[in-house]
């Protein structure tokens, strides 16, 4: 067992849990989610979860965090919730589950998306507006 004695929260120890261990606990008889670090035991609630059971089993021995706030789960949720933890994430486990921050596909020091996004779409339309002209200008004298 991994499980480990760590800081005083409200005056009652906290449980550590290893990733590990965590990942382990994905079955119909014993079914526990990460959400924000505080690892929820929720297989007594599997059956009682409005959104289905199924929605819970996905995210069994894993970080459901975002899911669970993509749902956008009222106050009430969240209250019920609560109820459910047993501990937390160990600290040297977080940055396993993090997910690494998004990079955006232009950047200052990037000339060429400066170069594809800009300067030729601006090349383009000006040829277009030549070539309409002419055109115009060609059949307006018929």
């Amino acid at each position: 067992n991994i499980k480990m004695e760590g800081k005083k929260e409200n005056g009652k120890e906290v449980k550590y849990f290893r990733l590990e261990e965590v990942e382990q606990q994905n079955s119909s008889k014993s079914t526990w989610i990460i959400l924000h670090h505080k690892i929820y035991d929720v297989t007594k609630f599997l059956e009682e979860h409005p959104g289905g059971e199924e929605v819970l089993r996905e995210q069994a021995g894993g970080n459901a965090t975002e899911s669970f706030e993509d749902i956008g789960h009222s106050s009430d949720a969240r209250a019920i919730a609560s109820t459910y933890v047993i501990g937390e994430l160990h600290p040297d486990d977080r940055h396993k589950i993090e997910k690494p921050t998004e990079t955006f596909v232009t950047t200052l020091n990037d000339n060429s998306s400066w170069w594809t996004n800009w300067v030729i779409p601006a090349i383009a339309a000006a040829f277009v507006t030549v070539m309409y002209r002419l055109y115009v200008a060609e059949h307006k004298n018929d």
